[in-house]
């Protein structure tokens, strides 16, 4: 199957915001490979992703989005620096570096082959000077210094519970191969600044696993991702820090009872670079 450059599906008079990518420059391999597609991201800029798999989704854009939330509070001597545990194929990292020209993000990623597709977009996009993808597994990372951002979507299912696709770049994104929110809460303890914020997505079955891990961080933040009004919330975005505080909880919900993207979450697309509107047929 030969490698696709996603053509714009846009609204009518939609302009993309903030800064535009390099683009592929002559560089071969930034182009799609055969079974690749090269989509949309944030505003103008690209990710490379497989034709068939796991690919970026809205998991991505509500963790992206909750850490743009506490950009101002980070924001220090620039540059910020950022880490992005498990970041696959780079969507977290380049949407956070996208919304915030000043941040310096790396990224660790266990699987050589959705690390180099991380850093194919990365420099697509033009950011290699302040984006970079270590290879490594985040149970055993050990990267010296303090990040004042750090982001996680860990695995969605233990071991066991499911069907287990062949594909390793699947299944491993989908099930604990390597850890689940305990992993990355370990992780994040060992990396985050004293006036960091951590942000993790996983999925909602595990709050009450998330509650019950003794890490001497402290949740400062929950907000439940509904996927329709009605119905029962599938993932948790939760915010922590090394100080205890106030917790808020809220919930995002994406679309109303007719199907349709709620106002909440049209602001999430506009604070992210993406459409507001559905794109045209």
């Amino acid at each position: 199957m030969p490698g696709v450059v996603r053509a714009a599906r846009r609204p009518d008079g939609w302009v993309p915001p903030g800064p535009k990518p390099a683009g592929a420059l002559g560089r071969p391999e930034l182009e799609p490979k055969d079974d690749e597609d090269l989509c949309y991201l944030s505003g103008d800029w690209r990710l490379f992703q497989k034709l068939k798999g796991h690919r970026w989704s809205v998991d991505d854009l509500v963790t992206a989005w909750t850490a743009a939330e506490h950009f101002e509070s980070l924001r220090g001597a620039a540059p910020v620096h950022g880490l992005d545990l498990g970041c696959g194929l780079g969507s977290v990292l380049l949407m956070v570096a996208w919304k915030a020209p000043d941040f310096d993000v790396t990224g660790v990623e266990a699987q050589p082959e959705r690390a180099s597709m991380a850093r194919r977009s990365i420099a697509f996009n033009g950011v290699e000077g302040r984006c970079r993808v270590l290879d490594g597994d985040l149970r055993s990372l050990e990267l010296g210094r303090r990040f004042a951002l750090v982001t996680g979507t860990p695995p969605y299912f233990p071991r066991g519970t499911g069907t287990e696709a062949a594909a390793e770049h699947v299944s491993a994104c989908r099930f604990e191969h390597r850890g689940g929110v305990e992993a990355y809460l370990e992780a994040a303890e060992r990396h985050l600044a004293d006036d960091g914020v951590f942000v993790m997505c996983a999925a909602q079955q595990e709050d009450a696993r998330v509650e019950a891990f003794r890490s001497p961080l402290f949740v400062r933040g929950l907000r439940h991702i509904v996927p329709r009004t009605g119905k029962a919330p599938l993932l948790s975005v939760w915010r922590f820090a090394r100080r205890p505080g106030a917790v808020v909880r809220d919930a995002l919900v994406i679309r109303d009872e007719r199907g349709q993207w709620t106002d909440a979450f049209r602001q999430v697309r506009r604070e992210l670079g993406l459409p507001d509107a559905p794109p045209r047929r």
